[in-house]
């Protein structure tokens, strides 16, 4: 293969020492003065010669859109997103074929001018004068770089037609910057510039993107032909677009001929080569674009990352300034995610529930006293279904997520709130066998003020314990949230405060899946607020950490463009107390072997709360180690009150009820134990017994082991009895039995009718 010598210099081709460059400036006037438009105009040649000596600093050149890719905790590839499909390479990575084949078809004297092909602009001009129409290109190289740039800095879209419109103007525009980058930059520079930025089709920008896509090699290896035919693609890239059928595919080969047959008549190559190579076909090995969220290993996980880079102020003082950021990408994010959390969650939940399911599960890891999200899983697979249907295996919501990070409303969560009114109680200087008589319906018609010091008193409410079936009697701390008992926690978060219950809660991270401000009501206590589970878990991973909560974070670290690694360091404050939180992990460990979890445990330190909302509307479980925390919900996607999780299946088994300890609670305890599988145990501390131990609750007598109202398991089934002999119902059996005692906290209320 023969080729010319291509010379690499700065600045414009001296004919003469001190004279001007290479006839540049008269041929500027001879053009202009053909133009049959300058004189309508009203532009004289000299006008144009002073426009062209007297020249600008060269265009902005902001940085070009790039990939932003995302890494998982252990430095492994599982996403990227992009408004623009491009890998920026240096020259060097381009192969010599692909600069020659380049440089042959858009502007053969590139080597030879300072920016104006004189001789290609007056021909062009004949050329399209005599076809009454623009046949033919003038533009050099270095002007077609300055159109695409000026393309990129547009904010508008009538910026964008501006920088496109066929007009004189422009035209001047253009070369004026033209010539001033060729002052600026040596032609290698100006090339790799225009290689970078050029876009040549199927949603690739840049020829390293444009290989990948069109032949799936990188530009470092392209072959004649294919250099070829990406250089044919530059002029029209969308007439030429291989992946939009045969009839595109056929001018993409018209193109590609005519390339090797320029590449011949220049000396890049000989007539033999040419002839040859268009003898054989394309050759295209169309490569999937580079997928976003949607093609994501963690779609959800990704979609949070997305919005968190638009929504936190960390990553630019305004939604404007985070949108071009993330516009421009170009980074390499190191999350959060661990792919054994991961897949352990998405394995627990997608073997019990289908992802046909209206019902949908959903749930949330998160590392105590780092905040680190380490998993994000759903039922539902992510992305649209057939024909856009509401209904189906796949949803836009980010299911685990809030509002403000792709999700939807979010569910009630239930008597997993009770753990808040618990931390407030203990605070405010409550014994774990400190309680009270309890009656069997509750109504919260005085005592109950909001944080603003509004009476939020609800006299038509009347509130019940699971089922409706309780009798009322005594329950102290302990045993009121083993039993998750409503009316105990509707009147103990009365002898505490609403509003201290409200700040507790808040302190944790507490706030509503939809944004808007938590519902300050007295049955807050029972969980009426929607939420969803990284929230949730957030909260419960605060306990775990001995009362200090750490904002959820999905981001460890970002490489910038220029290489340099910044850390996001977690967002941490001491909530509560860090004695009040041990308290807390006692009494709530205790629902695993006293509770609405016994039977079920994951063999280390563990707590949680189950919660179960009125009417079955949804369910939940969330509970936590000290090196992991994890909130499970559960509904009806379709809506959760008009579709209530009772007389359902899913998962191919027949639930009479959903209940927390049902389906929630066993999801929550396989994914945990799988994803703390190598993970050394680690234990709570022990509590201060000095501060927290005994109390004294009217009408409840001790067992022989010293414990109020111990509960322990009954028959195959793992029922629950009261140390007095009183059956308070079993665990249901997942396929068909019905769960008829207190129901994992069954937050039943209903308006009282009068």
């Amino acid at each position: 293969m023969t080729s010319r010598r291509h010379e690499v210099r700065r600045g414009p081709v001296v004919c003469l020492r001190g004279l001007v460059a290479c006839g540049v400036l008269g041929g500027v006037l001879a053009a202009a003065a053909a133009l049959p438009m300058v004189g309508s105009v009203g532009i004289t040649a000299n006008n144009v010669a002073r426009t062209l000596t007297v020249l600008p600093a060269g265009p902005r050149e902001d940085p070009l859109p790039q990939r932003t890719v995302l890494l998982d905790k252990n430095g492994k590839q599982f996403a990227q997103f992009y408004t623009e499909n491009r890998t920026i390479v240096p020259l060097g990575e381009v192969a010599p074929i692909m600069q020659r084949a380049i440089v042959a078809i858009e502007d053969s004297r590139f080597y030879e001018h300072a920016g104006l092909d004189i001789k290609g602009t007056l021909r062009a001009l004949v050329t399209n004068t005599q076809a009454g129409g623009v046949r033919q290109g003038g533009s050099s190289l270095t002007q077609q770089l300055v159109k695409n740039i000026l393309v990129e800095n547009a904010q508008t879209s009538a910026e964008r037609a501006q920088a496109r419109a066929p007009s004189l103007k422009r035209k001047i525009t253009e070369l004026r910057y033209a010539l001033a980058m060729e002052k600026k930059y040596t032609k290698a520079e100006i090339l790799e510039r225009y290689l970078n930025i050029a876009y040549f089709g199927a949603g690739a920008f840049g020829i390293e993107a444009a290989a990948q896509r069109f032949f799936s090699v990188p530009a470092a290896r392209l072959s004649l032909r294919q250099a070829a035919t990406l250089a044919g693609a530059v002029r029209t890239p969308y007439a030429t677009d291989p992946s939009l059928g045969g009839q595109r595919r056929a001018r993409l080969r018209e193109r590609r001929d005519t390339v090797l047959d320029r590449m011949a008549q220049v000396g890049d190559i000989t007539q033999a080569e040419a002839d040859t190579t268009k003898r054989a076909p394309l050759g295209i090995r169309l490569k999937p674009e580079p997928g976003g969220c949607a093609e994501s290993a963690y779609p959800y996980f990704c979609i949070y990352v997305h919005k968190e880079l638009l929504t936190n102020p960390v990553f630019g003082n305004t939604r404007a300034e985070r949108e071009r950021r993330l516009a421009r990408g170009g980074i390499v994010l190191r999350t959060t995610v661990d792919p054994v959390a991961q897949r352990a969650a998405q394995r627990a939940i997608s073997a019990r529930v289908d992802a046909d399911d209206t019902e949908v599960a959903a749930e949330a890891m998160i590392e105590p006293g780092t905040g680190r999200i380490r998993a994000m899983a759903a039922s539902k697979k992510y992305g649209r279904n057939a024909g856009n249907s509401d209904n189906g295996p796949r949803t836009t919501y980010n299911l685990p997520a809030d509002v403000a990070h792709g999700g939807g409303m979010g569910f009630q969560a239930g008597s997993t709130f009770k753990a808040f009114t618990l931390a407030t109680a203990l605070g405010r200087g409550w014994r774990f066998d400190q309680g009270f008589m309890t009656p069997g319906r509750f109504e919260p018609d005085s005592g109950f003020v909001d944080c603003r010091g509004r009476k939020v008193n609800d006299p038509r409410a009347e509130v019940f314990n699971a089922s409706g079936e309780g009798k009322g009697g005594p329950y102290s701390i302990s045993t009121g949230t083993w039993q998750s008992v409503n009316i105990f926690y509707m009147m103990l978060e009365r002898r505490v405060g609403l509003c201290p219950v409200v700040r507790t809660a808040k302190a944790l991270g507490i706030a509503r899946a939809d944004g808007t401000p938590l519902r300050e009501v007295p049955t807050f206590t029972l969980g009426v607020n929607e939420m969803d589970p990284v929230t949730v878990a957030g909260a419960f991973a605060a306990l775990g950490a001995r009362g200090r909560y750490c904002r959820p974070m999905a981001i460890a670290d970002i490489v910038k463009r220029d290489g340099r690694r910044v850390e996001v360091p977690p967002s941490c404050e001491q909530a509560i107390d860090r004695e009040v939180a041990d308290a807390v992990n006692h009494v709530l460990s205790g629902v695993f072997t006293k509770g609405t979890m016994k039977g079920q445990s994951i063999d280390r330190d563990a707590a949680g709360k189950t919660g179960t909302n009125n009417g079955y509307t949804s369910a939940w479980f969330a509970g936590y180690t000290p090196d992991l925390a994890a909130a499970v919900s559960m509904g009806d996607i379709r809506g959760s009150y008009r579709y209530p999780l009772s007389d359902v299946r899913i998962g191919g088994e027949y639930y009479g009820q959903v209940q927390g300890a049902s389906l929630p609670g066993p999801i929550w305890v396989a994914s945990m134990s799988a994803a703390l599988e190598e993970v050394r145990p680690s234990s709570f501390h022990h509590p201060d017994m000095g501060r927290f131990g005994g109390g004294f609750t009217p009408g409840m007598e001790k067992d022989d082991k010293g414990e109020e109202g111990e509960l322990r398991a009954t028959g195959p089934r793992g029922g629950w009895e009261h140390a007095a002999g009183q059956r308070t119902g079993g665990r249901r059996d997942r396929a068909h039995r019905p769960h008829r005692g207190w129901q994992d906290g069954w937050n039943r209320w209903r308006p009282r009718r009068r």
